[in-house]
């Protein structure tokens, strides 16, 4: 036998026994949570294809010798360091074989048959690179969850926001968006990806640590011809600001500072400082905004943010010239082509339903 045809016999085997999808959870010092959480990801991802993993930022709680206790069927994988979460999934990830990954946060809570309507939608359609399912507040389950809800956007000034959720303003749901569409963002929460074309965009941006990197891989996966789509018959339910408060103020500067690197990485030279300018104006008035409220923190934050961006933005360089050499999409109808404060603020439309895309 030759060693081409036993390449070709060793690479079945291999795909004979490895499991089609893996719903890794991403943790660091989550004991209450995954105590809380996991009991519902076991008991509703079972089945010889689904792995469940569980990859520990290196915790100091003791998170992975609970799970060792309760969960052996559990997989672990045990990074050195906390990576965040960016890079936590990146390093999890080069360990994961299956076709299909799951990035799914310590505190969702998952329901019965939830990866079923996904997997179909990605077995049946090739052009869908990742999707999300319709997620809801674990604490008021009849609103959206601020982090995802029905899918996201973002208008054309960057802004993002979720069918549901247009900035504070959160969504009962009363079926209004239970229609399978194509969406800019999936929720870093609960995303569903083909494992290819997440190595293919090159994963998560490490550099942003956490909060809308899923967004900038969103980005990166519009431009290149492929789509992201939201799937409302499946359901989870998301704590949301486990990790970080919402009132953080690092939670702020992370927001402010990445949407800003999100937008200088991927938007078209022809846009990008127009937008820029308009953006550095726009997060003065929110700075002001928060000062004149009491949220100091908060206001210093943003200020920091910016001079961090315009500190490491020759950094980007390389990174924005190879997104832009792969952009296929000239326009992505994904992106919402008015701006998001004007309609919020002034047209008083706090709707989803009533945006004009």
């Amino acid at each position: 036998m030759d060693s081409q045809t036993l390449e070709v016999q060793e690479k079945r085997f291999y795909r004979s026994w490895m499991k089609k999808v893996s719903v890794v959870i991403l943790n660091w010092n989550g004991r209450k949570l995954l105590e809380q959480f996991l009991p519902s990801v076991t008991k509703y991802s079972q089945g010889d294809s689904v792995d469940i993993i569980v990859a520990d930022n290196n915790s100091s709680d003791d998170s992975v010798s609970f799970i060792r206790e309760n969960y052996p069927s559990v997989k672990l994988i045990l990074l050195p360091d906390n990576y965040g979460y960016a890079g936590g999934y990146n390093k999890a990830l080069a360990q994961v074989d299956s076709e299909y990954v799951v990035l799914l946060n310590s505190d969702v809570e998952v329901t019965e048959n939830w990866l079923d309507p996904m997997i179909s939608h990605l077995d049946d359609n090739r052009d869908v690179a990742a999707l999300q399912p319709k997620v809801l507040a674990q604490r008021e389950k009849h609103f959206f969850e601020y982090a995802g809800a029905a899918g996201g956007f973002i208008d054309k000034l960057g802004y993002p926001f979720c069918r549901g959720r247009l900035f504070s303003e959160v969504e009962k749901d009363n079926g209004q968006y239970d229609t399978t569409i194509d969406i800019f963002w999936a929720t870093g929460a609960c995303i569903t990806i083909r494992l290819k074309d997440y190595l293919d965009a090159g994963g998560l941006d490490e550099s942003f640590f956490a909060h809308q990197e899923e967004i900038d891989l969103c980005w990166r996966l519009n431009a290149r011809g492929r789509k992201v789509v939201c799937i409302p018959t499946s359901v989870v339910y998301h704590v949301g600001g486990a990790t970080l408060s919402e009132s953080s103020p690092h939670k702020t500067f992370l927001n402010f500072r990445n949407n800003l690197l999100m937008m200088y990485k991927n938007m078209p030279s022809k846009r990008l400082n127009l937008v820029l300018w308009m953006r550095y104006f726009l997060d003065l008035l929110a700075a002001f905004q928060m000062l004149i409220t009491g949220q100091v923190s908060n206001a210093k934050a943003v200020l920091k943010a910016n001079q961090e961006f315009r500190k490491i933005k020759s950094n980007y360089r390389q990174t924005r010239k190879e997104n832009l050499s792969k952009t296929v999409n000239k326009t992505t109808i994904t992106i919402y082509p008015r701006s998001l404060l004007w309609d919020y603020y002034i047209r008083r439309r706090k709707k989803f339903s009533r945006l004009k895309f």
